[in-house]
């Protein structure tokens, strides 16, 4: 088999998803080239950690715009996903996200901090509680997904944006359509008429939500976007803009971290001399965990770019107009930059060069708050309930390209 043929087969087999089963996929394609690269396909795959830091920060490197195939564009979840900053460069990716910002300066997230850790204890609170109800009856305990995973950072969210919480059922719902939008895999067509239902519901909600906050104002980031909008006259914010990065914020703000979250209490309890030496000195060692576990655990698995220009990455020369996919979760284990990266070690001293929120200018803009929700989270955990368990049970992960996290996972405390 010549390479060409070896890069073919292997994109083939990655683009049907190869990699969401088999745990060895990426570093097969990593150990061909971290820059493999598929005419046939129109597709590169970076695995590496270099070359996908490269890619991130190359001015000739974009973002994938959001399309899909004919009549797409009519569509509500075209009108929800295409205007996101997260599908833009240049000036209006600097406009939006310099908006977007207001949510996550030093100020907003130090007030947070003290709400972050109460929400924490109750929410571990209660769901040590219902395990001990359920161990009566049931040893599987509590799902900590819907326990503490998701609740905790959609709680903080919502509150950040000046939502109220009585919609959190609704908000989930949204976001398992939002994150399917971004990388669901093979879906069926029912699946695809809920999404654009949840598409159609959402539009209306911020809508609005936005009406009613430019007629009386509230505290948090959504006022600000609404008046932003409102101020706007040139155009500053449009109304499709303020919609879609409305959803984006509210999404992006918990599904990740509470993967981050799932994904801690199970690695945690598959190596328990990580766990003892977390539990030790949480407070002092919860903050590098969480780079670790970051890089670990890849809650956000990749995404996607394409090449404006001929361009070298590492020792391929891409034409212009390809499209490539970084693998953000093979980057985290590419052994060049982590001695043992199959191996979680809390204490890692470089586990901070991670690509968990990316990196150039789209850089997570909310990474500061997920690096607090987690610090809060773990140093609360391990303080009070050191000894939790995962029983025996199937592991699943979501079947998506973008974010990687559990579907459920039961714990005992």
């Amino acid at each position: 088999m010549t390479a060409s043929q070896r890069a073919d087969d292997l994109i083939g087999a990655y683009w049907q998803g190869a990699h969401l089963q088999n745990p060895n996929f990426l570093e097969e394609m990593r150990a061909v080239n971290p820059v493999l690269m598929s005419p046939t396909h129109g597709l590169t795959v970076l695995t590496g950690h270099a070359e996908i830091t490269a890619a991130l920060r190359h001015p000739d490197i974009r973002t994938i715009k959001f399309e899909g195939g004919e009549g797409f564009s009519q569509t509500a979840s075209y009108a929800v996903m295409n205007p996101m900053m997260l599908f833009h460069d240049g000036g209006s990716h600097t406009r939006l996200r310099s908006l977007a910002q207001r949510a996550f300066t030093p100020r907003v997230l130090e007030e947070s901090r003290e709400f972050i850790a109460a929400l924490t204890d109750d929410l571990l609170t209660e769901a040590a509680a219902a395990s001990r109800s359920a161990n009566g009856e049931d040893a599987d305990g509590v799902d900590i997904v819907q326990a503490v995973a998701y609740p905790l950072p959609v709680t903080v969210i919502v509150r950040m944006l000046g939502l109220t919480g009585t919609d959190a059922e609704r908000f989930r719902a949204w976001s398992e359509s939002v994150a399917d939008l971004l990388g669901g895999v093979n879906l069926p067509p029912e699946r695809w008429g809920q999404i654009e239902a949840d598409a159609q519901q959402m539009r209306e909600y911020f809508r609005t939500l936005a009406d009613d906050l430019r007629a009386e104002p509230q505290p948090g980031l959504l006022s600000a976007l609404a008046a932003a909008e409102a101020e706007g006259g040139g155009g500053r914010l449009s109304s499709a803009e303020l919609l879609a990065n409305a959803v984006l914020l509210l999404v992006a703000g918990h599904e990740t971290t509470s993967n981050l979250i799932a994904g801690s209490f199970h690695a945690l309890a598959e190596h328990p001399e990580q766990r003892a030496w977390l539990a030790a000195d949480p407070a002092g060692r919860a903050a590098n965990a969480t780079e670790e576990l970051l890089r670990f655990l890849s809650p956000v698995r990749g995404s996607g770019r394409f090449t404006t220009a001929p361009l070298t990455l590492g020792d391929v020369t891409l034409p212009a107009g390809m499209h490539l996919s970084l693998s953000y979760a093979s980057g985290n284990r590419d052994p060049r930059l982590y001695g043992q990266p199959q191996r979680l070690d809390l204490s890692r001293s470089n586990a901070r060069t991670h690509l968990a929120f990316a990196g150039g200018p789209h850089y997570c803009l909310g990474a500061t708050l997920a690096r607090l929700e987690s610090t809060t989270f773990l140093t609360r955990l391990m303080t009070r309930f050191p000894e939790y368990v995962v029983p025996e049970q199937a592991i699943s992960h979501r079947p998506n390209f973008a974010l990687q996290g559990l579907e459920r996972l039961w714990v005992a405390f």
